[in-house]
């Protein structure tokens, strides 16, 4: 699944509210397009977010709700504008972090975002793969209870329409705490995922990029540099302007804060 944009497109955006060091604060979602080679078969597009960490209202009024469950409901109505294909033929990959609370006044809070997973499959979409963040509470037995088309991964690979896709959830650190793995653990979990050659890797923390501002782990990006991924996707850390850098023979986008529709050229 290779890229061939450097700089994404912006063809929407969601209001929201997110957590700020004064309580809560107004920002913006882009919803942005990226070129790339191929997509899944059986899908015209594929959504890729991660860190949506605020509420929203959702079009269709009512109160506010966690930031990617108004993502999802705008679905339909972008693919009415035509600015995205029909949700049936739009698959989604997940990164992470998809929890607020519900006033999104506080920061580094954690909650359950099953929710959030459903939302995708309501609005249409015929499958979700995705990682859990560092935020989340989620676990695979949820899902393949309550969102059937949803896969969960952490340290393992699925396909969907022949491309494989592998995921580990959370960030390196202490294993005593939710989501967080020692470097040691994290790296050896990452090349037995690499092992089964994915096209497409989702990572919560991930690597480095090679421009000013694109922060990430330099031990993951010079793995993935000699194992030749040729699409990763991450979150964690924001890169504002920049969401897209090479890495090695691929590339790595960033979908921290937020969603990017992998449109094939």
């Amino acid at each position: 699944m290779l890229v061939l944009d450097d700089t994404p497109q912006r063809i929407a955006e969601i209001s929201y509210l997110r957590a700020g060091p004064n309580g809560a604060e107004r920002a913006m979602l882009p919803v942005q397009r990226l070129r790339v080679a191929a997509v899944p078969d059986g899908c015209d597009a594929v959504l890729a977010a991660s860190d949506l960490q605020g509420v929203a209202t959702s079009p269709w009024g009512g109160a506010s709700q966690l930031l990617a469950i108004t993502l999802a409901d705008y679905l339909p109505i972008w693919a009415e504008e035509g600015l995205i294909p029909p949700v049936d033929r739009l698959g989604v990959l997940l990164c992470g972090d998809l929890y607020s609370a519900p006033g999104a006044d506080r920061r580094g809070v954690s909650g359950d975002v099953v929710d959030a997973w459903l939302a995708f499959a309501l609005a249409g979409c015929p499958w979700i793969v995705g990682i859990a963040g560092n935020h989340d509470v989620v676990s695979a037995e949820d899902l393949a209870e309550e969102v059937p088309s949803a896969v969960l991964l952490d340290g393992a690979t699925v396909e969907r329409g022949g491309t494989r896709i592998g995921g580990i959830g959370g960030i390196i650190g202490d294993p005593g705490q939710p989501h967080r793995r020692s470097p040691d653990v994290f790296m050896k979990t990452l090349d037995a995922v690499a092992g089964t050659d994915p096209s497409i890797l989702l990572l919560h923390e991930g690597p480095g990029g090679d421009l000013p501002g694109q922060l990430g782990n330099g031990e993951i990006r010079s793995f993935i540099e000699r194992r030749r991924i040729p699409l990763t996707l991450c979150g964690h850390v924001g890169w504002e302007d920049r969401p897209v850098s090479r890495l090695g023979a691929g590339h790595v986008v960033n979908t921290d804060g937020r969603a990017v529709i992998l449109t094939p050229a």
